[in-house]
């Protein structure tokens, strides 16, 4: 076991998922995020990590149309060491999944075309800011009256191609549990799967109320 592996292995979530659990709750995810408007036209990811597995939708799918047997399984490298039997391809978020894996020994991390994640990210600079907004408490570290912030970084034509600009902003904003892309979607991330959901849907709330706070002109 490498080094890194043997770190990761000794930080791991408390929450351990049988084989069967872990590609059922994918699914379930991927369902609800499909019905939120966050996976429409087989965008966004999910994936999800039992001890030294990782769970990982596949690319290019009908997110609520997903079964079992279509996850793909990795180990905390990142390689693929069970993949379904069908022409499926790993999540072409793999690469950028990773790096919240092993920089912040993530239990899940979900990757959201929210179109309120999106607008955002025309309204703000650098980064997301706001402060002020109940909903702030459900992101760890943060508190209604503390100025929360979500580094946003500049798409690319080719979501593998986000890598190293993610693991730059991640570096950057050691506090931060998530990450904007303009004009496309946000990156979440949590101790477990449990903490991922609810801060990606905290960020939501978000990112919709200053959108709604930019209209009324409110700072």
């Amino acid at each position: 076991m490498s080094q890194q592996q043997t770190l990761l292995s000794k930080n791991s979530p408390p929450i351990l998922l049988t084989d069967r659990t872990a590609r059922e709750l994918i699914c379930d995810l991927c369902r609800s995020f499909y019905d939120l408007g966050w996976a429409s036209g087989t965008g966004g990811g999910i994936s999800v990590r039992s001890g030294e597995k990782i769970y990982m939708a596949p690319s290019g799918v009908q997110k609520e149309r997903l079964n079992p047997e279509d996850i793909f399984v990795l180990d905390l490298n990142g390689n693929i060491v069970q993949k379904p039997s069908g022409p499926l391809a790993v999540s072409a978020c793999q690469p950028l999944f990773m790096h919240a894996y092993q920089l912040r020994d993530a239990g899940a991390v979900l990757h959201s075309h929210s179109l309120n994640a999106m607008l955002v990210t025309l309204l703000f600079d650098k980064s997301f800011h706001i402060n002020g907004v109940e909903m702030q408490k459900g992101i760890q570290g943060s508190g209604v009256f503390d100025t929360l912030e979500v580094p946003i970084i500049e798409n690319t034509a080719y979501e593998s191609e986000l890598a190293d600009s993610l693991k730059d902003a991640i570096v950057a904003h050691p506090k931060t549990q998530a990450i904007l892309v303009r004009g496309h979607g946000v990156y979440v991330w949590g101790k477990d799967w449990i903490q991922a959901k609810t801060q990606a849907e905290c960020y939501d709330y978000l990112f919709a109320a200053a959108v709604r706070m930019k209209e009324l002109g409110i700072e």
